[in-house]
C-alpha cells in the first residue's frame, strides 16, 4: 500500500493535519504516517525522515507562519529546506503553508488553513494515482483555499504529455 507523510508542526494553530488526513481518507484507501514537530524549520527534517524512514511515497508538509517579518523569513527557509529535501529524495514534498495575515480574522484563517489542505490533500492523492488529471488541469489557474482564477488564455488545461 501507497504511503502518505503527513509532517505538521505545534506552532500552527490549526489542525491543518487532520484536514488533510480526513480528505485523504475520503478520496483514497492509503497509509497515512504523522510526524509533527514544534516549527516550520523543521518540517525539511520531518519530511525527509518520513520518506527514509517510514518509508512514504509522498509528503505533505503543513505549516502557519506567523505574520511577522521574522516570520516570512522562517517560511522562506523552512521552504528552501523543503525544496532540498525533495532533491535529496527524488519524492514530492507538498509545501502547505498558510500565514497568519493570508485572513483578517481568526475565523477565516481556520477555514483557510483547513481549505488549502484538503484541496493540496486532493493534489496528493492525484499526484500517487491519477497524475493524467493533473495534466488536464495545466494552465487552468487553479488555487487552493482561495476561490480558482481561471485560465487567460482559451483553452486552458493540458491535453497531452507525461509526468
Amino acid at each position: 500500500m501507497r504511503r502518505v507523510g503527513i509532517a505538521d508542526t505545534t506552532f500552527a494553530r490549526v489542525d491543518m493535519a487532520r484536514a488533510a488526513i480526513g480528505e485523504i481518507r475520503r478520496n483514497a484507501s492509503l497509509e497515512i504516517v504523522r510526524y509533527t514537530v514544534p516549527g516550520v524549520k523543521d518540517l525539511p527534517v520531518a519530511a525527509k525522515r518520513l520518506i527514509e524512514v517510514h518509508g512514504c511515497d509522498i509528503v505533505m508538509a503543513l505549516g502557519m507562519p506567523g505574520a511577522e517579518p521574522i516570520d516570512k523569513v522562517c517560511a522562506h527557509e523552512a521552504s528552501t529546506g523543503l525544496i532540498a529535501a525533495q532533491l535529496m529524495t527524488n519524492r514530492h514534498i507538498i509545501e502547505v503553508f498558510v500565514h497568519e495575515d493570508e485572513a483578517t480574522d481568526e475565523r477565516s484563517l481556520a477555514s483557510l488553513a483547513r481549505r488549502r489542505a484538503e484541496e493540496h490533500a486532493k493534489n496528493v492523492v492525484l499526484l500517487l494515482q491519477e497524475p493524467e488529471r493533473l495534466i488536464r488541469l495545466a494552465g487552468t489557474g487553479q488555487r487552493q483555499g482561495y476561490e480558482d482564477a481561471g485560465p487567460i488564455e482559451e483553452g486552458g488545461g493540458g491535453n497531452t504529455g507525461t509526468h
